[in-house]
C-alpha cells in the first residue's frame, strides 16, 4: 500500500516538473508491481487545481477525470473527527509551515495504516511516514 501526494501527480503530468523523470519511472513501477494506491480528496483538490493553473483548466479536468474512473487510485475523504486531528497536527507543525492538506493526509495515511508515501515532500517523513522513491 501506498499513499499518493500531490507533488506525485503532478510530476507524472508535467513534463517541465523537476521530478518528471522520476515519477514517470516510479509510476510505471507502481504498474508493474500492482501496488494498491490511495490518496485523498485534499490532495485532488491541490492537484486539479495546480495542473489548471499550470497546464491549462481542460488539462486538469481530462486527468481529474481519469483519476475519478481509475480503479488503481482509491480515494480516501476524511471524517469529522479526522479534520479535527488535523487540526491538532496542524498546529503542532505551524513552525514548519506544513500544509493543512499534508496534515489531512497525515491522519487519513494512520488511519488506514500506511507507512509509504510517494511523494517529493519532506514533511511526511518528519510524521513518521517513509518518502518513496
Amino acid at each position: 500500500m501506498i499513499y499518493i501526494d500531490t507533488g506525485a501527480f503532478i510530476a507524472r503530468h508535467l513534463e517541465r516538473d523537476q521530478y518528471f523523470n522520476k515519477a514517470i519511472r516510479f509510476w510505471k513501477n507502481l504498474q508493474t508491481h500492482n501496488e494498491r494506491c490511495f490518496t485523498s480528496n485534499f490532495v485532488l483538490d491541490e492537484t486539479f487545481t495546480m495542473l489548471g493553473r499550470r497546464a491549462g483548466y481542460k488539462f486538469a479536468v481530462q486527468r481529474a477525470r481519469n483519476i475519478f474512473l481509475s480503479d488503481t487510485v482509491t480515494i480516501l475523504r476524511p471524517v469529522r473527527e479526522d479534520e479535527l486531528k488535523a487540526l491538532d497536527l496542524f498546529e503542532k507543525y505551524s513552525n514548519l509551515e506544513v500544509s493543512y492538506t499534508d496534515c489531512i493526509s497525515f491522519v487519513l495515511m494512520s488511519k488506514n495504516r500506511i507507512k509509504r508515501v510517494f511523494s517529493f515532500d519532506k514533511h511526511f517523513e518528519l510524521a513518521g511516514f517513509k518518502i518513496i522513491p
